[in-house]
């Protein structure tokens, strides 16, 4: 059963509700029988990478609102990231524009990776504070999953995989998508936001039901009788 999540790297809920949900795919008796597939979102899609300002710092100007404000309701997130086990530096994470690690994102997943590089981009985003909009970053991570250098170039080089990021962004659309994270399940369940740990097992369980109706799996009577295995023995 596929789950199909829709995020941006800078936003701090999605890599909370990316643990969320891991730890609810865990608890699951069918946990071997889950796909998952990241979809692209863009919170921002004309923010301008600034470098030397954190978002603490942006938050405040744009928000309108002080900076021991920001500070305060910025605590409060890192502190819930820390309950999933995450360490965030927000006072330290680089206003960046975060469309070309998206289609960093789906050149990893053309190699089956696309998990491990939404890791690596939100890691590198929230806890190590990097800029995510850099390329010397964006190939360092790349290449620390086993990507070829030509690839990542080609992509930080030219705008290889823009249509399929603005495809997700289409498809997101389509779902009525508002905000991020939004989780689906097999098209058919939706959870926006990260909701509380019984939301994600409890639609987790529903989706599957609905799943294993059109899905049956084989069973396979206990035992095992006389057959010739693929190799040719027999």
């Amino acid at each position: 059963m596929k789950i199909e999540i829709w995020s941006d790297v800078a936003c701090p809920f999605c890599y909370i509700g990316k643990r969320k949900l891991e730890k609810a795919i865990e608890r699951f008796p069918q946990k071997d029988k889950i796909e998952i597939e990241w979809k692209s979102f863009l919170l921002n899609p004309d923010q301008v990478t600034q470098p030397n300002k954190s978002s603490q710092e942006y938050l405040a100007e744009v928000k309108g609102w002080s900076l021991e404000q920001t500070k305060e309701i910025t605590a409060n997130v890192a502190n819930m990231a820390a309950q999933e086990g995450l360490e965030y530096h927000l006072d330290k994470t680089v206003v960046a524009n975060t469309k070309k690690a998206h289609r960093l994102l789906h050149l990893a997943k053309t190699v089956g990776k696309g998990d491990e590089m939404k890791e690596s981009l939100l890691k590198a985003y929230f806890t190590d504070a990097v800029n995510i909009d850099d390329d010397a970053v964006l190939l360092r991570l790349g290449k620390a999953l086993g990507l070829e250098e030509t690839s990542i170039q080609e992509v930080l080089t030219t705008d290889k995989f823009e249509n399929e990021v603005d495809q997700d962004i289409y498809e997101s659309r389509q779902l009525g998508v508002r905000g991020v994270p939004f989780f689906v399940l097999d098209r058919k369940f939706g959870i926006s936001g990260a909701q509380p740990d019984e939301v994600f097992d409890q639609t987790l369980e529903k989706a599957w039901a609905e799943y294993a109706k059109t899905n049956p799996s084989l069973e396979i009577a206990e035992g095992s009788g006389e057959a010739c295995e693929i190799d040719g023995i027999c």
